[in-house]
This record gives structure tokens, C-alpha cells and sequence, in this order.
């Protein structure tokens, strides 16, 4: 990504940091926090519009919020082996339509808290060549489906900031000649910003 496209991009997240800010000023309660990590495309994303289904990792830094005592770090998940309990569970990879310049996508998203409480996400996503939005809201709780299949599933449920609405904007730092390929881009790394305000 050149530095031009870099410097626009950070206006951009900037822009959407402070309506972020504003909307949870304006709301009784809301926050933000950084979002760093990388998303895996099962059949690989290329220049060509096509279905696909992926799964992402990432890390929560730097979290504010108005919520006396909320914890300043998490991680998120969205499909892949997710474990509870010792048990290893596996999550539905969120899907998508679309290549490298642009695409929608929808999921269910897991936030594990540093304090050890957890947010279900259920969010979509539509992107512009680096730039993706994204939206959503808060689910009450997950069922899980046990990798092991001789094991009962397990319910998860939300313990912080149920009824709460996330959204914002991040930045697909795929690699450019990737989406040329013939197996097209595997995996990019996903960073920006992302905020939930709540009433």
C-alpha cells in the first residue's frame, strides 16, 4: 500500500474515531478500542467477484469506555476451533461475495474480555478496495457445535455490553499482486477501529 493511500486511509479511520467518539458521548454508554488481525480466506480472494467463506483472529487494544472497571484488551474470533471448558468447539466461517476491490460479508463474532467477560457479535461488512466498513449488534447467546460429536453442544451467552451496536471502519491490508494469483489472496492482515455505543 503506497504512502498516499496509507495517509488517506488513516484520515479516513481518524474521521471515523471521532464520530465513534461523538456517538458515545451522545449515547449513556459506549467506548471504542483498536482493532489488529488477520482474516483467512478458505478459497482464496482474487480480482474475480465470487462466494467465499473465511475465518479471522485479531487483537482489542487501547479499549476506552464509560463503563466504570470495562478492561482496556480483549480478542476476537470469528469461525475456526474455539474452546470453552477444555472442549474444542467449532465456529460457522462467516461468508462473503466479492474479490481484493470489493466485497460483503457477514458473521458471528466472538469477543473473549481481559477481565474474562465475553460479547457475541453478529456484524456484516462491505468493502471498497482497503477500506471496510463494518456494522452489527450484540447477540444474547451461541450455540456451539463440539468438534468431538459424541459431546452435547454448549451455549455461550453475552456478559458485557448486551444491547449494544458495534460498528467501524477498518483497513484490508492485502497484498496486492496476491489478488493476481492463481490461489488469490489466503490471508491479510485487518486493522482499524471499532466502537460500540449502547443505551
Amino acid at each position: 500500500m503506497g504512502h498516499a493511500r496509507r495517509g488517506a486511509l488513516a484520515a479516513v479511520l481518524i474521521g471515523v474515531l471521532a464520530l465513534l467518539a461523538s456517538s458515545a458521548g451522545a449515547a449513556p454508554g459506549g467506548g471504542g478500542c483498536q482493532l489488529n488481525g488477520n482474516a483467512s480466506f478458505d478459497q482464496g480472494l482474487s480480482s474475480t467477484s465470487k462466494p467465499f467463506t473465511y475465518s479471522f483472529t485479531g487483537d482489542l487494544t487501547g479499549c476506552q469506555s464509560t463503563d466504570a472497571g470495562a478492561p482496556a484488551t480483549g480478542k476476537v474470533q470469528a469461525g475456526g476451533l474455539y474452546s470453552v471448558g477444555g472442549v474444542v468447539y467449532k465456529l460457522d466461517q462467516s461468508t462473503g461475495t466479492g474479490g481484493c476491490s470489493n466485497s460483503t460479508t457477514a458473521g458471528v463474532a466472538i469477543t473473549d474480555w481481559a477481565d474474562g467477560t465475553r460479547t457475541l457479535i453478529k456484524y456484516s461488512t462491505t468493502g471498497a478496495a482497503a477500506a471496510v466498513t463494518l456494522q452489527g449488534s450484540v447477540l444474547s447467546s451461541l450455540v456451539l457445535h463440539p468438534v468431538d460429536t459424541t459431546l452435547p453442544d454448549a451455549t455461550i451467552t453475552t456478559t458485557r455490553y448486551a444491547g449494544s451496536s458495534p460498528a467501524g471502519l477498518l483497513a484490508f491490508e492485502a497484498n496486492p499482486p496476491d489478488c493476481l494469483a492463481a490461489t488469490g489472496v489466503k490471508s491479510a492482515g485487518i486493522a482499524g477501529t471499532i466502537g460500540l455505543t449502547h443505551s
